[in-house]
């Protein structure tokens, strides 16, 4: 999203982009906000408060109580996920 100060969403696009993922996707973003919601419950996050919950070990479709954790966005997606997934090899790349 640009972070110019005239631009404006376009909601009905990006629900139509959403819309065409593949399911495995859909399923997992669907996940993340069942875990988002799980701890709003909790009253460990609230709407609006610039925090993100964090899977442990990465799987968003895990969402026990133990795998689940809050953290700044910033710190959330300040690292790869691709150098530290599993599915690519003990955080090592493929060349």
């Amino acid at each position: 999203m640009p972070s110019s100060s005239n631009y404006k969403r376009n909601y009905k696009r990006e629900r139509e982009v959403a819309l065409r993922s593949p399911a495995s996707s859909r399923a997992a973003n669907s996940s993340r906000k069942k875990a988002r919601r799980i701890l709003e419950k909790k009253g460990v996050v609230k709407k609006g408060d610039g925090k993100e919950v964090d899977h442990k070990n990465g799987n968003p479709k895990d969402n026990r109580k133990s795998n689940l954790r809050v953290k700044s966005a910033k710190s959330n997606r300040s690292f790869s996920r691709k150098t530290s997934s599993k599915k690519y090899g003990n955080g090592k790349r493929k060349s």
